[in-house]
Order: C-alpha cells, then sequence, then structure tokens
C-alpha cells in the first residue's frame, strides 16, 4: 500500500515531465536550505537564480510556473526573502500585471479583424518575399501597440486554419484530385507556413522594442525612468529604427537567397484551395459579423490613441478595449468572456514569481558585485557592458526577468548617488534594448517564441526548437551587432540632437 502511494505521489509531481527532471527539481528543493544555513547565503541566493533561469530554459519539459514557484515559496520558507518584500515588489510593478491581465484579454475580443487583416495579406499577395516582408511589418506594428504574445496567437490562429483547410478539402476529395497532389505539396506548404510564422515572430520582436507596450518589461523599464509613450519610442528610436531597417533587409535577403530553411513559396495547389475557401467564406459572411469587424476597427483606432496619448495606465486602456468590444458586438454571457483571460493568466502567475525572485535578488544584493564593476567602468563602457549582460542572459532565460532585475539595479545605483539621471536614463535604453533583440536567439528569450514553439501548430509544421534556433540565428545576430552599434556609437549623439530640437521635455544628456 506504501509503495503504491509513493508511486502515485512520483507520478503527480510534476506530472508527465521526465523522471531525471524531477529528480533534478527534488535535488535544488533539498540542496538550496543546506547551502542557505551552512554555507553562505549569498551563494544559495545565486544558486536559486541560477535554478530559476533552468526551469524557464526547460519549458518544454514542464511550464515554469511549477517548479519555479515552488523554488519562490521554499526561497521565502527559508529566509532568502519575506512575502512583505514579494508584495511590494509586486505592487511596484502592478501596471505590468494589469497589463497582461486586461490588454490581452481586450485583443482577444479584436481576434475577429486580426485573423481578417492577416487572412488578406496571405492571399492577397503572391509574392513571397513581398508577402514575408508583409508579414513581418504588420507583426512590428501590431507588437508596437499590442502584447506580442497575442499577435504571435492571432497568427498561429490563421496557420493552422489554413492547414486545417488544406486537409479537409483533400479529406473529403474524390480519389482522382487526391491522386493530382504532389507528393511534396505538404512539405512544400509547411516549409511556406515555418518561414512565413518565423518572419511574424521577428517582427514582434522589431516592434515590441520600440513602445512602452510592446514587451511586458518595457513597461516596467519606462516606469523606473518615468517615460510616458512618447517619450520611451524617442528615447529607443536611435536604436529600434536602425534595427527595425536592418531587419526588414534581412527578411528581404533571406527570402530572396532562401539561406536558412527560408523561400519557399505557397504551392499553387494549396493556394486555389485557400481562395476558393475564402470566397465561400466572404459569402456567408453574415450583417452582424460585418458589422463586429467594423466595430473592432474602430475600437483598434481607439487603442492607438489613447496609448499614443498615454490617457491612462495600458491596463486600464485594455480594460476599456474589453468594455467596448463586448458591448458593441454582442458578447453578453460570463462564460464567453472568461476564455479571453485564460490566454494571459498563466503567464501573469509566472510573472508573480519573477518577482519574488527579483525579492531574492534585492533582499540577498546578488547583483551588487556585477553592478558595481560595470559602473566602474567609464559612462560609454557601461552602456556596452548593459546591453552585452543583458542580451546573452535574455537568450537563455525570459527577457522579463533579466529586464526587470537590470533596471532596478540601475534605480538602485542612481539613488545611492553611483550614477547620475542622464546616466541613468542611457542605461535604461540599454537594459530594454538588451532584452528585446538578442533573446530572439532561442525560444527561451521570449515569451512570444516560447508560446509559438508549445503551441498546437509547431508540430504540424515540424517546427522544432533547434529548427527555430536555426532559422532565428540570422535575425539574431543582425539585430544584436547593429543594436550594440547603436548603443555605442548612434546613441548618444542622436539624443543630444532630439534634445536641441525640443522633441524630449527633459534632458537626457547635460
Amino acid at each position: 500500500m506504501e509503495i503504491s502511494t509513493g508511486r502515485a505521489l512520483a507520478r503527480n509531481f510534476l506530472g508527465q515531465s521526465p523522471e531525471w527532471y524531477k529528480l533534478t527539481i527534488l535535488s535544488f528543493l533539498l540542496v538550496n536550505p543546506l547551502l542557505f544555513f551552512l554555507v553562505s547565503p549569498f551563494f544559495a541566493g545565486w544558486l536559486l537564480v541560477v535554478e530559476f533561469i533552468f526551469t524557464l530554459a526547460m519549458a518544454l519539459k514542464c511550464y515554469p510556473l511549477l517548479p519555479g514557484g515552488l523554488l519562490a515559496l521554499e526561497a521565502i520558507v527559508v529566509g532568502m526573502t519575506n512575502a512583505e518584500q514579494v508584495k511590494k515588489e509586486l505592487a511596484s510593478n502592478l501596471e505590468v500585471l494589469l497589463l497582461l491581465i486586461f490588454m490581452v484579454a481586450g485583443i482577444w475580443f479584436m481576434k475577429q479583424l486580426l485573423l481578417f487583416v492577416f487572412t488578406r495579406l496571405l492571399l492577397s499577395i503572391r509574392s513571397k518575399t513581398g508577402l514575408s516582408m508583409a508579414f513581418c511589418l504588420m507583426s512590428a506594428f501590431l507588437s508596437a501597440f499590442l502584447d506580442a504574445l497575442t499577435v504571435i496567437a492571432v497568427v498561429i490562429s490563421v496557420f493552422i486554419g489554413f492547414y486545417d483547410i488544406y486537409h479537409q478539402v483533400i479529406a473529403r476529395s474524390d480519389n482522382e484530385t487526391a491522386a493530382n497532389q504532389d507528393p511534396q505539396t505538404l512539405e512544400k506548404f509547411r516549409a511556406f507556413l515555418r518561414s512565413l510564422m518565423m518572419h511574424a515572430g521577428i517582427g514582434t520582436a522589431l516592434g515590441g522594442v520600440m513602445t512602452m507596450v510592446g514587451e511586458p518589461q518595457n513597461l516596467i523599464i519606462a516606469k523606473a525612468a518615468g517615460w510616458n509613450f512618447s517619450d520611451f519610442f524617442l528615447r529607443m528610436a536611435p536604436v529600434s529604427v536602425p534595427v527595425f531597417l536592418c531587419g526588414i533587409l534581412a527578411c528581404w535577403l533571406l527570402e530572396r537567397l532562401k539561406l536558412f530553411g527560408y523561400g519557399e513559396p505557397l504551392p499553387a495547389q494549396v493556394r486555389t484551395i485557400l481562395l476558393a475557401y475564402d470566397r465561400e467564406s466572404t459569402q456567408q459572411r453574415t450583417r452582424q459579423q460585418t458589422m463586429a469587424l467594423w466595430v473592432q476597427g474602430i475600437i483598434g483606432v481607439w487603442l492607438i490613441f489613447a496609448l499614443g496619448f498615454h490617457l491612462a495606465e495600458v491596463g486600464l486602456i485594455g480594460l476599456s478595449v474589453i468594455i467596448l468590444a463586448t458591448a458593441f458586438c454582442g458578447v453578453t454571457d460570463e462564460h464567453t468572456i472568461g476564455r479571453a483571460f485564460s490566454e494571459a493568466l498563466p503567464f501573469t502567475a509566472l510573472l508573480a514569481v519573477f518577482f519574488a525572485i527579483v525579492a531574492v535578488i534585492v533582499e540577498q544584493h546578488l547583483f551588487s558585485p556585477l553592478i558595481h564593476f560595470v559602473l566602474q567602468a567609464d559612462p560609454a563602457s557601461q552602456l556596452s557592458w548593459y546591453y552585452v549582460i543583458n542580451g546573452l542572459l535574455s537568450a537563455i532565460s525570459d527577457n522579463v526577468f533579466v529586464g526587470t532585475v537590470y533596471i532596478n539595479e540601475a534605480k538602485h545605483a542612481l539613488e545611492s548617488g553611483a550614477i547620475t539621471v542622464q546616466q541613468f536614463e542611457l542605461l535604461a535604453v540599454a537594459t530594454n534594448t538588451g532584452t528585446n533583440l538578442p533573446s530572439v536567439a532561442t525560444p527561451n528569450g521570449q515569451a512570444a517564441f516560447l508560446f509559438l514553439l508549445t503551441s498546437a501548430l509547431a508540430p504540424l509544421i515540424h517546427l522544432s526548437y533547434g529548427r527555430m534556433v536555426w532559422m532565428a540565428l540570422p535575425y539574431a545576430l543582425v539585430l544584436s551587432l547593429v543594436g550594440f552599434f547603436c548603443i555605442t556609437v548612434i546613441l548618444e549623439p542622436v539624443t543630444q540632437h532630439f534634445i536641441q530640437l525640443g522633441w524630449l521635455t527633459t534632458p537626457l544628456l547635460s
């Protein structure tokens, strides 16, 4: 009886995760208290951070909320931090939590419009190079005003829909029609969808770095620096705009040269099937559905206007989108409204665990030696080091976590008088660009990329972890290197020019 109970408990612990992964997490939980009490709280705290990064890197084995949450709970129990400090971190980042809860849910009610836009793109542009650039540009634009995770979720929904349409048509066609299909058509279709999906994913990074709502850590950085929407855009522009242009150029080159798995066009047989299905769907669209598209378009204009003029906190603007979209699109039952929150809440809970780990870093002063090393360098080198360190960590772990830690450390350095306000604001730019650009190198770096890898679409189009890293490699190199050049060479003189033009209301440089 005891043996069977133990086996059941072992199977229940972290569910279907591999046995080696379960044993690794258990060893973490056993070792941490011993190191904290018997060796060094500082060393134990650093080990906890490494363990948490490990759970992020192994997200495909188990969603990080579970093992990361266990580590955070243990840290509070043994005294690495306390519940009050965690509460303080959560309270100081309330705007980010509101962004994830309300903005992502609000965009869920605008999916019809986004699906319509991406469908029109896919079927209207025949050139694969032009289509790839259009998807990249559209994803960048949407991610500058919406959450990147939501944009990726919409594109995934579109592609799953097209994949299902193709299979349904082939399945119900007669034997002669099925026999006329090229045996390689499905593989070409998969390659086509893979490349477009990766272009769209990169587009979310290109647009997400530009504004304070593009990524959750952007909002944390903007709050720490006291920037509004337009301030954030202008301060990032010396880096984000050149990176954006080079990213689009890289998209064009990859498609034209057919490198790294890009360049496969939409097979003619598949295009014929999708066009026929789209015509049928358009004919069947009701007047109510058409009106809903117009309403969502108007709400989209309101969203951009409200964000651009900073009429309210981002999360509250998202709540207004929920209210307007549900009221004027006929969504009135609680069950349907509840589904809109299901996409964002797991990541919101994970972000709360992030802040618990941040509380450990604050309590144990874990980053103080590294920060002192960076701050001892001259101001220009400080920017370079901040960008490089943020980029390397963001490529192997979640960029929200890294961005939160480093902007907090820079703020502490400012409050202690170690750096000036002007240098702090430059470091904020380096932190934001460092966490957004190199993080495209692996699925671990950005929540949108990890969401794609764990989605139902990935196995359908044969998008594995290794293939995703390979296809992201040229983009990661271009974005990272151009970003580094801009941080070290362009940022300060261009910002000074913005000040002279009167575009920045507070002086960044003395």
